[in-house]
């Protein structure tokens, strides 16, 4: 099993000058798992739904080329890929001819798939769908849409998180909402370099007390985890203090080093959500 102890993220890297797949670093899932009490298969479905803005490559006549990468992986996958491995991973294409566009997605197809499905007794594939200039112009932001917490003007004194905010009201009929906010904030558990990130709650069921729920999402602010591992976390605290019937946790940061991470759970079998950016990223 890798150790993120020895992952290049937070240790000084030297930019490759050639293509290279071993650069890729997968990091077990399971023990974040663990410890917020998944034990064996997740109890939801979901991805981890990737942009990479800085991909480049060269055509057999050594002209460059670029595009905007986005990858979708399986949040059933045994493995994540850490962060700044991918960047230098991708880096290692500006240096290496490729005859076709195509030829550089399949490339990352097998590479991505071969490092998170690794271990699997089923593997699977990574999607990857690259943006070509010509379409750049198609490529839009929007808001998550949804009611804001923030609007609310709430008293925030929790630093971790602190699931014994959540309540929801079990003696009344069930709704359907939609919440959203800006304020999230996590840190890298490597750097300690902050990530920032708009949040979507989708859920059916008891009415969640949005006070209480803004709370316990700004009591992040000083907790360490990947991305992937806090959205895991809301998904189970709001799970287990709040009981909804249905369940979508959405979360888009921003990005670091020309990649975005924004990963998706839900407690149902979903079409994924177009991978659209919002303002911030």
């Amino acid at each position: 099993m890798n150790q993120l102890s020895e992952a290049p993220l937070g240790h000084a890297t030297a930019w490759p000058t050639h293509f290279d797949a071993a650069l890729l670093y997968p990091i077990a899932r399971a023990p974040a798992r663990a410890a917020i009490g998944i034990d064996g298969a997740p109890p939801f479905f979901g991805a981890d739904l990737w942009s990479a803005y800085e991909l480049s490559w060269l055509d057999p006549r050594g002209k460059p080329h670029v595009a905007i990468a986005h990858f979708t992986v399986p949040c059933e996958t045994p493995q994540l890929i850490e962060s700044k491995s991918l960047k230098l991973y991708l880096g290692g294409y500006s240096q290496t001819a490729f005859a076709s566009a195509d030829a550089v997605r399949a490339r990352l197809r097998a590479d991505l798939s071969a490092a998170v499905w690794r271990g699997a007794e089923h593997p699977g594939t990574v999607g990857v769908r690259l943006v070509e200039p010509d379409q750049f112009e198609h490529e839009r932001l929007q808001e998550l849409p949804g009611l804001l917490l923030d609007r609310l003007q709430v008293e925030c004194t929790h630093g971790e998180p602190a699931p014994e905010l959540l309540t929801a009201a079990f003696d009344e009929a069930p709704v359907q909402e939609v919440l959203t906010s800006h304020l999230f904030k996590s840190n890298c558990p490597v750097t300690g370099q902050p990530d920032w990130a708009d949040v979507q709650i989708a859920y059916s069921g008891p009415q969640i007390d949005q006070a209480g729920l803004l709370r316990y999402l700004v009591s992040f602010r000083n907790h360490q985890g990947f991305h992937e591992q806090c959205v895991e976390r809301i998904f189970m605290d709001l799970t287990a203090r709040c009981r909804p019937i249905k369940l979508t946790v959405l979360a888009r940061y921003t990005r670091r080093g020309g990649i975005d991470i924004n990963p998706l759970r839900t407690s149902h079998p979903m079409q994924l959500p177009p991978n659209v950016r919002t303002a911030r990223q």
